[in-house]
Order: structure tokens, then sequence, then C-alpha cells
């Protein structure tokens, strides 16, 4: 367990990055961009953040997310700045079906086991489901360029600045919460967010954190 009380520099970036690229907010983001890479952020780090996000705020946002970069580092090219690569995803080797691959993930993401019938939209749409195993959390999550803190940190940054989702954004601050993350870096990611997109989406990610924090006291 992280028992720090504040984010990496890395994570603050990724945090600016991921919200700003939700927002659509191009003119920021090319900047906070820049300031990622400047403080160790690898070019496959900020793409894999850029990916990551789309499961959650669509294709058109990622996708301009990634034009952006492409802008940045053709900007510090000419600047003669050389940024590092860094690692790119390793091969999945694994034969087992990839929605039992899934389950897996989402069974240490959240530490409950994903046992019995399904429930909710799952019954609803089992279709949905499919898709959440399969692709969210065996295509994407299992890709090892980011780890699932750093997954689970982009993806609250994403739904905190959408705003509107806060069933979805409680149970990702849950799951933060589990896989390491603190109360108080969470506190900053939200403060990072007000600065970067607004009071307003940020109040609401402090009220959902506030609701998964006295759930668990």
């Amino acid at each position: 367990m992280n028992q720090s009380t504040n984010l990496s520099p890395k994570q603050q970036n990724m945090v600016v990055i991921a919200a700003l690229t939700a927002k659509g907010d191009l003119q920021k983001l090319q900047p906070s961009i820049s300031d990622g890479l400047d403080a160790g952020l690898t070019v496959n780090e900020i793409k894999e953040v850029l990916v990551h996000l789309y499961a959650y705020c669509g294709f058109p946002r990622s996708i301009r997310g990634l034009q952006a970069m492409m802008t940045v580092l053709d900007e510090r090219k000419k600047k003669g700045i050389t940024d590092k690569m860094g690692k790119e995803a390793s091969p999945i080797t694994s034969r087992e079906p990839k929605y039992e691959r899934g389950k897996k993930v989402l069974e240490r993401l959240t530490g409950q086991p994903e046992t019995g019938p399904k429930r909710g939209y799952s019954a609803f749409s089992p279709e949905i489901d499919v898709f959440l195993k399969e692709h969210l959390f065996a295509d994407i999550f299992e890709r090892d360029v980011l780890s699932y803190t750093e997954r689970e940190l982009t993806t609250i940054s994403v739904l905190a600045s959408i705003g509107g989702v806060e069933p979805m954004l409680q149970s990702h601050l849950g799951i933060c919460l589990h896989v390491g993350l603190t109360g108080s870096q969470l506190e900053q990611a939200m403060a990072l967010i007000e600065t970067n997109v607004g009071k307003t989406e940020a109040e609401a990610g402090r009220a959902a954190l506030k609701q998964v924090i006295d759930s668990r006291r």
C-alpha cells in the first residue's frame, strides 16, 4: 500500500492530461503533455493514458488527444529535445478466454469475486458485460505500460471531468483505494481537476470521494 499523502509528479501530470483530454481542452492539453514529458513520463506512458481513456469518454476525445501529442512531440523535436519512448506493452501469451482473464483482472481491482448471477445493467444487457470483461479489463487493463494504480487514476480523472457519472466514479474511487491510492492523494487529484478543469467538476468529485470514504468507516 502506498501511504504517501502526495501524488508523484508523474501521477499529477497523468491526472491533468487525462482531465483536459476528457474535456477536449486542447489549448491547455498541449502544454500539459509537455509538462508531463518534462516530469519524467515517457512517450508511451502518455500515449497509453490517452488510449486508455477512450473507454470512458470515447474515441473522439482520445484521438484528439493523440493528435495534440503528435504536435507537441514535433515541436519538442524541432527544439532539439529527445523524449524517452519508454517500454511497450508486453505480448499476452495466455490462452485463457478473454472473458475469464477480464473477470480475474476485475477481481484484483475490486477485491470482490465475480460470481453469482448477473445483476443490474449486466443482467439487462449481457452484451455490455462481455464487452467490459473482454475488452476493457482484458485487452486494455492487461497492457502493462501502466500499472493498475495509474489506470485507475486516469479513469477517475476522466469520470470526474466529464461529470454526470457519479455512481461509476464512486466505484472507481473505491478501486483506487483498494489498489493503494490514499484519500489524501485522491483529494489532491480533485484539486488538480479544480485548477485545470473547473470547480463544479472537482466539487462533484469530492462529494463522491466523501461518500466512498464514509461508507468504509
